[in-house]
């Protein structure tokens, strides 16, 4: 029971370790691409700040509802994976 158990949490954590890495990879590509979208409109330099301060703006966003977003989720999933029989 308590392998199996072990087995359901690496198998998670390597599910998502893989599907954050893919999902990395994916924005840089598409922060790249929406800065030099905008880049016609207002220049290169200020395309590339305005995407950072998209990011920074998340980043907020993710600090101030880390426990609706983050935390709580996160221990129901932990707390339904290890207490399944």
């Amino acid at each position: 029971d308590v392998v199996d158990k072990v087995v359901r949490l690496i198998t998670a954590i390597a599910i998502c370790f893989l599907l954050l890495t893919l999902l990395a990879i994916s924005m840089i590509y598409l922060s790249f691409a929406a800065a030099f979208a905008l880049a016609d409109y207002v220049g290169l330099a200020p395309a590339f700040c305005i995407v950072a301060g998209a990011y920074l703006l998340i980043l907020v966003l993710f600090i101030l509802f880390r426990h609706q977003w983050i935390e709580k989720p996160l221990v129901k999933f932990l707390a339904s994976l290890l207490m399944q029989k």
